[in-house]
Order: structure tokens, then sequence, then C-alpha cells
């Protein structure tokens, strides 16, 4: 595995741990000689796990949309760094760079894209394995949201095999590392009765 996105917030959190588990994960991605492709900034969870792949001598890859983000919120310190004119743009070229996708702890935007990647995987668009930081149990609403869906029969059992749930980078990175895609079964119901 040569590149991992990360996913993650712009902000640091209200828990010491989310910046911890932050640097930890840059740090994990460094001494594996994993590069780093995420958003670009130097703030928040973002810019503590570029910053700590940079001090452990890993390469940060930043990719950013042109004109849509105040320019201080830029990492003049990256290894590479992509503009493109748009948020789609910037995140069909973060997944071509990637082998796998973690999101960290964040809002929105870290919501978004890492919903666009698992239903990307689920059609079959990717085979990327897709892993979840789950610091402070941060994602547990995300899991049990997504066995809602499958008890309403709105999604396959299979759907939770397609993301990797843990709280330690260390042991996250290895299961996407060692990842294998499992078989789904046809997504519409109605087609397989």
């Amino acid at each position: 595995m040569k590149r991992i996105c990360v996913y993650a917030g712009s902000n640091v959190g209200n828990s010491p741990e989310y910046a911890e588990r932050a640097q930890r994960l840059g740090e994990e991605l460094a001494a594996r000689g994993i590069e780093l492709v995420y958003g670009g900034s130097k703030i928040g969870l973002m810019g503590i796990v570029a910053d700590a792949v940079l001090a452990g001598g890993g390469r940060a890859i930043g990719v950013m949309p042109a004109g849509l983000f105040r320019g201080e919120m830029r990492h003049t310190g990256l290894t590479e760094f992509h503009e493109t004119a748009n948020m789609h743009e910037r995140k069909a070229l973060m997944a071509e760079l990637s082998d796998a996708f973690i999101a960290l702890p964040g809002g929105i935007g870290t919501f978004e894209e890492l919903f666009e990647m698992l239903s990307w995987s689920q059609l079959g668009i990717h085979q990327k394995p897709v892993g979840l930081l789950n610091v402070n149990g941060f994602y547990e609403p995300f899991y049990n949201m997504v066995d809602h869906a499958i008890t309403a029969g709105f999604a396959r059992e299979s759907n939770k095999q397609l993301f990797i749930m843990d709280g330690e980078p260390t042991t996250l990175v290895e299961s996407l590392v060692n990842f294998t895609r499992p078989e789904l079964e046809n997504k519409w119901k109605q087609l397989s009765e």
C-alpha cells in the first residue's frame, strides 16, 4: 500500500484524544512508508496528521480547490500540493491518488467524503478499503445508522464489511493493509428475488 487518503476535521474537537490519535496516525503512516493524501490544510486534525507525517520523514500530498478556502489555511510545507478547480475535482483526485481511505472524527465535510467512498465501494466503482478511526466512540452512531438501514431493508448485511472501524491507528492501518474485499450480494433486493 503506497498511499492512504485521510479525511479529517478542520477543527481539533473538544477532546485532546482527537489530536493525539491524529498525530499517532501520522506517525504510523510515516513509520510504514505510506504516503498521506489529504485536503491540504495546516489547521485542525488535518494539519496535525500532515505535520506528524512530515516530522516522521514521510510524504504528505495536499489537494485543495482554488479559491474556496482562506489562503492562510494552506499547508505550505507539503511534499506535493495540487490545486483543483472545484470540490468535485478535489475528491476525484484524492481518490485516484490513494490506495485506501481513513476517516478521522470530523464534521459534515468529513462525513460527505466518507459516505462517497463507501457508496463507490458498494457500487464497485473502487475496491479500496475504508477505515474509520473511532476515537472516543465517535463513529458508533454511524455504525448504528448502518445497522438501522439494514434492519429497515435499505442496505445489505455485507455493507458493514465495506469498512473497518478501530480506535487505534496502528491496528486500523494494519487492517487496511491486510483488507480482503467481501463478496457482496446484489444491492437491489427486487432484482435478486
